[in-house]
């Protein structure tokens, strides 16, 4: 199974929060599972650290090449095709982390690990 992380899934899993899924948490762990992780999330992680958003989140804003790379997951890039995708989806939505993480989703055929239901509406896999 291909999981492209959202942010939140990742800090819940980086920090072992419960909010994170039995189930996800266990679809991550699976040794068979390519576990894949967004610039985007990198993106959106140090905005919301720098903005105050996200205080406790410093260091992964900070080592987020090296704690990616310790969990072995892997990096997912923006593309152009991902950047068109993104900023033509007719969805009201104006986050432009959930909109680059849908978009994606949809053009990798990933299955999103997210708790946002309002992604099911652009049909994406989405696991939780």
């Amino acid at each position: 199974m291909r999981l492209l992380l959202d942010t939140h899934a990742l800090l819940w899993w980086l920090d072992g929060n419960q909010r994170l899924s039995a189930l996800a948490r266990q679809s991550i762990s699976q040794p068979n599972a390519d576990v894949i992780v967004s610039a985007a999330s990198a993106w959106e992680i140090a905005t919301k650290v720098r903005i105050g958003k996200l205080p406790g989140a410093t260091l992964v804003a900070e080592q987020f090449t090296r704690i990616i790379t310790e969990q072995a997951f892997m990096q997912l890039s923006i593309s152009m095709e991902h950047a068109r995708y993104a900023g033509l989806m007719s969805w009201e939505h104006r986050d432009p982390f959930d909109r680059m993480l849908v978009a994606q989703a949809k053009i990798e055929k990933l299955t999103l690990v997210s708790n946002e239901v309002a992604f099911d509406r652009f049909g994406i896999s989405r696991l939780w």
